[in-house]
């Protein structure tokens, strides 16, 4: 049964991180919360199933031409610093408080994307009034 668990883990969190949506607001909570995983593992899960899964939606996502590569740069470097920086911070973190912390940002991440679709559904409102 536990393998039936994981093997869905990985299902879900591939197909969501293949369209670009993040596999790791699926895959994550689904590791803590139904496997059992700790908190600082199932993020390092996370961080080494990205990489394969964000080769190969880049390679997919460039075949079909939806990359815009302008500014990339100014992207790509801050997030590796960055994301170095933040390693080295989340690891004297307890599992509770990292729990917590990602537990805040999918709240706000969903409040955020909530006004994001409301915002556009009113200016399709007013582009069909005009």
């Amino acid at each position: 049964m536990r393998f039936l668990i994981y093997l869905i883990a990985g299902i879900a969190g591939g197909v969501l991180g293949g369209m670009g949506m993040g596999g790791g607001t699926v895959l994550i909570p689904i590791l803590t919360i139904f496997c059992g995983v700790e908190q600082h593992l199932a993020q390092s899960v996370n961080l080494f199933s990205f990489l394969p899964m964000a080769l190969l939606s880049l390679k997919v996502h460039f075949s079909n031409g939806l990359v815009d590569t302008k500014g990339i740069a100014w992207m790509i470097v801050p997030a590796v610093l960055l994301s170095g920086v933040g390693s080295f911070f989340v690891k004297e973190l307890s599992g509770p408080v990292l729990r917590s912390a990602f537990g805040v940002f999918l709240c706000m991440l969903s409040v955020w994307q909530a006004y994001q679709g409301v915002r556009q559904i009113r200016q399709k409102r007013a582009k069909k009034a005009a």
